[in-house]
């Protein structure tokens, strides 16, 4: 088959000489030099159609069209000249004169009244998109968007033979078309796939992809202006030869072989890893170990930044509530002492009145008894005789009451000099909780009860800390409850088995999700952000009752209520340690 393609090669060039003599008698080149014989071929391109033809990073011509043309050329025994420029410019050129022959072009019917053709490869044409766009099938579908097309190329004369060229955007190469795309500018773009592959890799134009893979399937080749019929015969004969000895093959793979949907062979494979891959493995390994050492490094001490931020602010916002909470501590000192002055000279007064009232009701008696009915207070003396005690005892126990509270809260907010520990009764303790927030209590529920366990073992704490522990319980169970007639329990019990005194603070509320339940304690978690909550009060509460080696835990269920125990262990023997 080969000594057959050399055979017709010799005849062509006879044949060729022949009709070139007859072509210089029509004065088709008169007396100027014949392309390839007196002069190079002067062969034009597109600057920028990867994988085709461009201009490398050196501004040298590179391609699949590129190293095509040189291999016809010296097996055809031709000089060229490469001159890659823009498309439009190139097409023009041509049919000036300026060119002989475009190493890269597709055929249609109307192109081929102006050009003669030898096809070489076969090229598809696909619809390009930026991500997220409405997707598109055929080029149909692209009637009334704004499409991106190559100037003077085949999609050009297409679209426009389709009426839609008002709607056409133009650039000059397709990578530029596809950089368009990329940065916003219209809607689709029609290149060729292997092109708009190639292009999108090498410029990573990461946000755009082909929408429609083949909408077009077009022949691709060398093309030369109408009656320049011995120079394209000689790139035809060039191309058999090629096909022939496998070389047109040997460069298929090479350009377009990747991209392609076909399979690479295996040695040209290894080829190319021999001569490019491998001298760089070592360079790029030790790039590789030294930019991952690099990463570890910066990833830990990122890590190690972020972690002291993190407890920095953590430890500002507890800071911040620490002043918030030792303020309101020297206020509620102050608001005590100011009641306990006035609820003093009550507590000192009631006494003396109720002697006094003592006194006077002998007398009032016998003028009651002389004179008859009359009133006190515009109350009739024989009622008033009745509620008189009873109002200076209601009196008396209510001043009482005041005292007990302020006393509760003086304790509650006094200042904790290194909270130490002793040993203490949960159920007075909870007693007095109750107390400091029974206003609160009142407010949310008429449902509530309280089951002290009488003689409970003392418990290792401080007295003042669990009370604020069994504050904190009772009124989150308060903010709970959807309506007043939700009850709230607080039991205390000794858990004898297990050496424990257990208080428990059981709502009918509206219950804790599961998935927030393990991070009831965590610092700062709180479901209840909007309202203003903090989310330190059971963090601090854990805190409190892990330092007595005790534990704080929580059974709850969306609808159906929550139940905290507070848990202390009882002392094998009287001691802190």
């Amino acid at each position: 088959m080969l000594r057959f393609a050399f055979a017709l090669s010799i005849l062509s060039y006879a044949a060729w000489g022949v009709a070139l003599d007859a072509r210089a008698t029509d004065g088709l080149y008169g007396n100027a030099p014949i392309p390839g014989i007196g002069r190079p071929v002067r062969v034009g391109g597109d600057r920028d159609y990867p994988p085709y033809e461009f201009l490398d990073k050196d501004g040298k011509p590179a391609g699949f069209n590129v190293d095509l043309t040189r291999a016809v050329a010296e097996v055809m025994g031709m000089k060229v000249e490469f001159r890659l420029g823009a498309w439009a410019g190139e097409r023009e050129a041509l049919m000036d004169g300026g060119l002989d022959i475009l190493e890269g072009m597709t055929y249609s019917d109307e192109r081929a009244q102006l050009l003669d053709f030898a096809p070489h490869t076969i090229v598809n044409h696909a619809i390009f998109a930026r991500r997220g766009a409405p997707p598109v099938s055929n080029l149909d579908d692209l009637a009334g968007k704004k499409v991106i097309v190559h100037r003077a190329g085949f999609m050009h004369d297409t679209l426009a033979a389709k009426g839609m060229e008002k709607d056409l955007i133009f650039s000059e190469t397709p990578a530029d078309g596809l950089r368009l795309l990329a940065s916003g500018v219209g809607d689709y773009a029609v290149v060729a796939i292997l092109p708009g592959i190639s292009i999108i890799r090498e410029n990573k134009l990461d946000n755009i992809q082909p929408v429609a893979r083949s909408v077009a399937t077009v022949r691709y080749g060398y093309a030369t202006k109408k009656g320049n019929d011995a120079l394209i015969a000689r790139f035809s004969e060039g191309l058999a030869i090629l096909r022939e000895t496998g070389r047109y093959q040997a460069i298929h793979d090479k350009w377009l072989g990747v991209l392609e949907n076909g399979k690479v062979k295996w040695q040209t494979l290894a080829v190319y890893v021999g001569a490019v891959v491998t001298p760089l493995l070592a360079l790029l390994g030790g790039s590789m170990l030294w930019a991952h050492m690099l990463r570890r490094q910066v990833a830990q001490r990122t890590r190690s930044l972020t972690k002291a931020l993190d407890e920095l602010s953590s430890n500002q916002r507890q800071l911040v509530q620490a002043d918030k909470m030792a303020a309101l501590g020297t206020l509620v000192s102050g608001v005590a002492h100011e009641i306990n002055n006035p609820n003093g000279l009550i507590l000192l007064n009631i006494p003396i009145l109720r002697k006094v009232q003592a006194d006077v009701s002998r007398l009032l008696d016998a003028w009651h008894e002389r004179e008859g009915e009359f009133t006190l207070g515009g109350i009739r003396y024989s009622r008033m005789r009745q509620e008189l005690p009873r109002m200076l005892e209601e009196m008396q126990e209510g001043a009482m009451r005041i005292k007990r509270i302020v006393n509760d809260l003086k304790d509650f907010a006094r200042r904790e000099e290194g909270a130490a520990k002793a040993l203490i009764d949960v159920g007075d303790c909870s007693r007095k909780a109750v107390r400091l927030v029974e206003a609160t209590i009142r407010k949310h529920t008429d449902r509530f009860s309280a089951d002290y366990e009488e003689d409970l073992p003392l418990v290792w704490g401080n007295s003042q800390r669990v009370e604020q522990v069994v504050v904190n319980l009772v009124i989150n169970a308060c903010q709970a409850l959807p309506d007043r007639s939700r009850a709230i329990e607080v039991t205390t019990r000794h858990d004898v088995d297990a050496g424990k005194v257990v208080l428990c603070v059981r709502d009918e509320g509206t219950g804790i999700s599961p998935e927030h339940l393990p991070n009831l304690t965590d610092p700062f978690f709180t479901t209840k952000r909007e309202t203003g909550g903090t989310g330190l009060g059971l963090s601090v509460s854990a805190s409190i009752v892990k330092e007595y080696g005790g534990c704080l835990t929580f059974e709850s269920a969306p609808g159906q209520g929550t139940t905290a125990c507070l848990e202390l262990p009882v002392p094998k023997e009287e001691s802190p340690a």
